[in-house]
This record gives structure tokens, C-alpha cells and sequence, in this order.
């Protein structure tokens, strides 16, 4: 990989970070954020597109193609993730996410697009998703933690008891919202390189695209909640604005290095993220085990070193 490829993508894990931190402290909110956050990425990012190669090489119907498609897989993406935020732990369900997603999206990239790793690349793609993965395994059993402290039950103000307390035990909510999620990355991931790579979409484009597919759908899922838009404007714009910066800027910056990159290589490395968040998870949210966080975390990192040599 090369080195600009490489400060891309590891550009990407900083503003991925930072936007999951946002989106984790008001993930109770889930779907008027949302839709907020899709509004502010479109008319923060679309008059950029002029200057950043129009639609690119991609004809109309295939653009059109690719991002009603993208703007599915996102929604679901951002719904389901929401759910698992206001559910667990953030750097259980965060590294669980990050872990599976690349798992997945190199198995495809490999049997899909035919691509061959170096041997060096392979084991630190495996040191890389091991380090996640052990990050999101350490809070299994100690009962999931939402924004505030709570968990969702008691946020809610149920009272778990029997089978489903038992169950609950047994899976952590945020390894299983986690998991659910990683799926989710794989699927916009690949889709999404077939486009700019195979078609030539422009990255930034393409995002706008699919934001804009983004509110049609949070739109017509709002429903009742309408009525919550204003009053959530009122009390989160500044998180909304940093949302509609710093999302779709990652994402922007990670489809630029899949033009330049292999995919199986781009989608671990960007889990740089992983570290970030499990720093702000120990230090500002209090999250316990720290000692396991930054061991895992610093696998993270010889993983990246591996891939980048």
C-alpha cells in the first residue's frame, strides 16, 4: 500500500471515530438525528462536488444504480448501529462492528474482485480484526451500558426477569447489535467499491448521492416522530453539524483509497478507529478493563504496521 493510500485511510479512522463519538451520546434520539445528520451531509458536502470531478467516469443509470442502492445499505446501517449504541457498551459494539465488517469484506474482496494479499498484509489483516475483536469481548457477561450510564431496560424502566434476563446474561446485547452492524459495513463496503471502482463514480459524489437517497427514507420512517424534529434541532445542531462534517468525510476519504488500494486492505486498515474509541471509552466514559482495552488496541496497531510494510 502506499503511503498517501495509507495517510487516507488512517485520515478516515480519525473522523470515523470522532463521528461515532457524536453519534453515541445521542443515540437515544436515533431517527430524527438521523435524519438531521443526512440533511446537514448533503448541504455541507454538495457544493463540493464541482470541484471534486462531478459525477466522474460512471454513467447516469449506473450512479443512479449505485447510490439508491448505497442509501438503502446505509439506512440500515445507521439504524441498526443506533439500536446497538443505545443498547451496550460504545467500544463493545464499535469493535465488534469494525471487527466483523472487515472479516467479511475481505473473504468477498478475495473470492469477488480476485484480489491476492502479500502473506505480510494477510497476517496483519488477522492481527488487526483479532486486536478488534478482543476489544469488543471485554465488556461479554458485565451487562450492557447505554449513553448515561443505564442500560436499555432500565432506561425504559423494565423489569428483566426469567428466560429473557437469563438470555440477556448469556449474549450481550452489544455483541449481538455488533455483529449485525459488521454485517451491514461488509455489504455498503463492497457495494460501494464495485461503484467508484469498477464504474468510477467520484467518491464525493457518490456520498452526496446516497445522503440524499438517505433523507428520502429516514423521511417516509419518521412517521409520528415528525413533531421531534425541531426540538431535536434545537437542543443538538452542533452535534448534527459535526455529524454531517465528519460521516460523510470519512466515508469520502475511505472511497478514495479504495480507488487507490485493494479493498482487502483498505477495510482493516481504516479500524485504526478502533483504538480512538477505546481510548475515549476508558478515559471519558469510564469503561472498565482498561488494561485488556489498550492491549488489544495495541494490536490494533502492530497490525497496521504489518500491512503497511
Amino acid at each position: 500500500m502506499s503511503i498517501t493510500a495509507l495517510a487516507i485511510v488512517l485520515a478516515a479512522a480519525v473522523c470515523h471515530a470522532a463521528w461515532n463519538i457524536v453519534a453515541h451520546g445521542v443515540s437515544r434520539i436515533g431517527l430524527p438525528f438521523l435524519w438531521w445528520g443526512a440533511i446537514a451531509s448533503t448541504v455541507l458536502w454538495l457544493p463540493v462536488v464541482p470541484f471534486t470531478g462531478g459525477l466522474g467516469a460512471a454513467s447516469p443509470t449506473e450512479f443512479a444504480i449505485g447510490v439508491i442502492a448505497s442509501a438503502g445499505l446505509h439506512c440500515a446501517y445507521m439504524l441498526v448501529l443506533q439500536r446497538g449504541y443505545a443498547t451496550g457498551r460504545l467500544s463493545t459494539v464499535y469493535a465488534t462492528a469494525r471487527g466483523t465488517g472487515p472479516a467479511i469484506t475481505v473473504l468477498v474482496a478475495v473470492l469477488w474482485f480476485g484480489e491476492r494479499p502479500t502473506v505480510a498484509e494477510l497476517a496483519g489483516i488477522a492481527v488487526i480484526i483479532a486486536g478488534v475483536v478482543a476489544i469488543g469481548l471485554v465488556d461479554r457477561g458485565s451487562g450492557p451500558t447505554a449513553p448515561g450510564g443505564r442500560g436499555a431496560e432500565a432506561g425504559m424502566g423494565t423489569d428483566v426477569t426469567g428466560p429473557r434476563r437469563r438470555l440477556r446474561d448469556r449474549v450481550d446485547p452489544g455483541l449481538a447489535w455488533g455483529l449485525a452492524t459488521g454485517v451491514g459495513i461488509a455489504a455498503y463496503t463492497l457495494w460501494d467499491a464495485q461503484a467508484v471502482r469498477t464504474w468510477g463514480a467520484a467518491p464525493v459524489a457518490y456520498m452526496v448521492g446516497t445522503t440524499l437517497g438517505e433523507i428520502v427514507l429516514f423521511s417516509a420512517l419518521l412517521g409520528r416522530r415528525r413533531r421531534e424534529l425541531v426540538a431535536v434541532w434545537r437542543a443538538h445542531w452542533p452535534r448534527v453539524l459535526a455529524f454531517g462534517a465528519l460521516s460523510p468525510l470519512a466515508y469520502i476519504l475511505v472511497l478514495a483509497a479504495m480507488t487507490m488500494a485493494p479493498v482487502s486492505l483498505v477495510a482493516p486498515l481504516r479500524e485504526i478507529s478502533v483504538v480512538l474509541v477505546s481510548v475515549f471509552g476508558v478515559l471519558v466514559l469510564r469503561e472498565g478493563r482498561a488494561t485488556w482495552r489498550v492491549a488489544a488496541s495495541v494490536a490494533v496497531v502492530a497490525g497496521v504496521v504489518l500491512m503497511a510494510t
